[in-house]
């Protein structure tokens, strides 16, 4: 069972994911499913309500965030708590990843 909670909106062609709980293998899947329903322009992952990622979770956003610029469209992530961003920083993908602040600098003003 996932312990990972979805919240989707939309703003224009943008839209926005945020999760809440653990983002684990159980919760991957949850995460995977909601990816692939959607068709945005641009989409935003906000993190801050996580307490846990794993590899598999990182997985999900690496491979999604990889599609998302073969088409042409933006993936952006909204940076988690410490324990969350010491994953990306240990594994480098930081650096590799699009960080924003809030999804606005995505979507827009509301």
């Amino acid at each position: 069972m996932s312990r990972l909670e979805l919240a989707t909106s939309r703003s224009g062609p943008a839209a926005v994911i945020a999760l809440q709980g653990e983002l684990d293998m159980a919760g991957a899947t949850t995460l995977e499913a909601e990816l692939e329903r959607l068709d945005s322009d641009a989409l935003v992952l906000d993190l801050r309500g996580l307490t846990f990622i794993d590899s598999s979770g990182l997985r999900v956003l690496v491979v999604n965030a990889r599609r998302a610029q073969d088409r042409g469209r933006r993936f952006a992530l909204v940076p988690g708590a410490a324990q969350v961003m010491r994953v990306f920083d240990i594994t480098g993908m930081r650096e590799r990843l699009e960080f924003v602040s809030d999804p606005a600098e995505v979507t827009g003003p509301p």
